[in-house]
């Protein structure tokens, strides 16, 4: 993901110090001159990043790996949480590529980590899903039609159904939903549920170990996501939200010009 912001602002001012060649060099630029010398000044960069950014990642899962021992319901809270921190982005990906190494040793404890993870994953989609649903006013329409999806992505273990919400409200969805998969995760483990299967979602429950308590732990982990971002959302005017707005008097006024038609 770094390399990918260096690269285009290096692109960037590739483009911006070419303006001074002759115009007839234009042809050359974006076939030759951006894109051999952007590859080599991102590589250069790189060189110098790397090792960085590898202390980092070795540190992170170290300090999983630390967690695996006597608190293993502390390491479901926590690569599930990082599933939701960013859905999709490096810190998710650390925690799904610390889940797939750890089922890579084919033991019981690395299933249980992937399973916890893959709850983590689901739950954003699943609990936006739920508030779209159930707190209608706190949505616009777009929203709410863009929400349904979000049951297939939650089932489907694609978090990233969820990050155009996130974008659109982050200091709302993302501790939310952070707070359900965070749930979900400690609730996987706790109930001993494992998973032979890196990824599937829904469709790979059959195959894990206590699926019942698992579909259990994903249920209140959406649902705490749910509570907490719906919580923290402002219902919305009628305006923005479209939905009809209720006149708390209408049932009053109808009720009494009923009363003076019958007298």
């Amino acid at each position: 993901m770094l390399a990918g912001f260096l690269a285009g602002y290096l692109v960037l001012g590739l483009e911006r110090a070419c303006k001074m060649l002759p115009a007839s060099l234009e042809g050359v630029k974006p076939v030759l001159i951006y894109p051999v010398l952007g590859l080599f000044a991102t590589a250069l960069v790189m060189m110098a990043v790397n090792p960085v950014m590898g202390t980092i990642n070795l540190a992170l899962s170290d300090f999983l790996n630390s967690l695996s021992g006597s608190s293993i319901v502390l390491l479901g809270v926590v690569v599930a949480a990082m599933q939701a921190t960013d859905m999709g982005g490096p810190i998710n990906k650390a925690a799904y590529v610390f889940g797939t190494a750890a089922l890579a040793e084919q033991t019981l404890t690395g299933n249980m980590i992937m399973a916890a993870v893959m709850a983590g994953g689901m739950v954003p989609p699943l609990g936006i899903a739920l508030s779209t649903t159930f707190f209608k006013n706190r949505w616009t329409k777009k929203e709410r039609d863009a929400g349904i999806a979000n049951y297939v992505m939650g089932l489907s273990f694609i978090t990233e159904g969820a990050i155009p919400f996130a974008a659109s409200d982050p200091l709302r969805v993302l501790p939310a939903m952070i707070a359900g998969s965070a749930t979900a995760g400690g609730l996987s483990m706790l109930f001993g549920c494992a998973s032979p299967a890196p990824h599937g979602g829904a469709w790979v429950i059959p195959v894990l170990t206590n699926p019942g308590m698992y579909l259990v732990a994903l249920a209140v982990g959406a649902v705490v996501g749910c509570l907490v971002l719906s919580a923290l959302k402002k219902p919305l005017p009628a305006s923005e939200s479209g939905l009809a707005e209720k006149d708390p008097f209408s049932s009053a006024n109808s009720s009494g010009a009923g009363t003076l038609t019958a007298a």
